[in-house]
């Protein structure tokens, strides 16, 4: 579960939040947001709740600056082996602009790498444009070193730009360690993971040579978030390919 979709629960009672999370079945979080807690209180809630995070989301501003130490330590602290970007400032959306990125990306990998961690970006559906005759995410996927840097795919937004998740995966294999595993209704809109228009089967039967090893459940605007992560966690757990 990315935890982003439990964020409104999440303010107001953090470990209980938690609790019912492992009651449902979930065992790895990622985090995005802590809510006025620290890296090492949020560590405790998950010790007690069996959890494990798995990931965190951290402002490119940070991982591209000097406070990139301080971040991989705490997600260290929170047990992640991954920092992930979860978006890129507007000014950067341009060929020279994804460019810069994956440089930065590469040199903050150096740093992570040496703690046995990695970093990966988080896609958002203008990542896949084509600007003057360039698509921006192959950029960051062929500019960046695979060793140093990964991607927490978003399925929802990667088929929202205009992408073929299944293909990505055969064409970029071991890249993707991480999905946010997050469903489109029939007008586009989000919906809970097994009730819309994705084909997950058909994705996820790819899913292996992409290098996946966790699925995170997301929903950005659950109108109920403990109902979406139940309804989506028995449709993953029946779900075979």
């Amino acid at each position: 579960m990315h935890l982003y979709t439990m964020r409104t629960p999440l303010a107001q009672d953090f470990k209980g939040t938690l609790v019912r999370l492992a009651e449902m079945g979930y065992a790895t979080v990622g985090v995005s947001g802590r809510h006025g807690h620290s890296a090492v209180d949020i560590r405790r809630m998950l010790d007690e709740t069996r959890l494990k995070a798995v990931l965190e989301h951290v402002g490119y501003d940070v991982v591209s600056g000097s406070g990139l130490p301080r971040a991989l330590d705490e997600v260290r602290t929170l047990g992640g082996k991954w920092i992930v970007v979860p978006s890129l400032p507007g000014s950067l959306h341009s060929p020279a602009g994804f460019r810069e990125a994956a440089r930065q990306f590469n040199r903050a990998g150096l740093a992570a790498r040496k703690l046995g961690m990695k970093v990966l970006f988080h896609n958002h559906g203008s990542d896949h444009v084509v600007v003057d005759g360039v698509n921006l995410y192959d950029i960051l996927l062929t500019e960046t070193d695979p060793e140093l840097v990964g991607f927490e795919l978003d399925v929802y937004w990667a088929t929202k730009g205009g992408a073929d998740p299944a293909r990505l995966f055969v064409g970029h294999p071991r890249r993707f360690p991480a999905l946010h595993v997050k469903d489109m209704a029939p007008n586009g809109d989000f919906a809970d993971v097994g009730s819309g228009v994705l084909d997950f089967p058909a994705m996820f039967d790819d899913a292996r040579r992409g290098g996946v090893t966790q699925w995170l459940v997301e929903h950005d605007a659950p109108a109920d978030p403990f109902a979406t992560a139940l309804s989506s966690y028995r449709y993953l757990s029946r779900l075979r390919y």
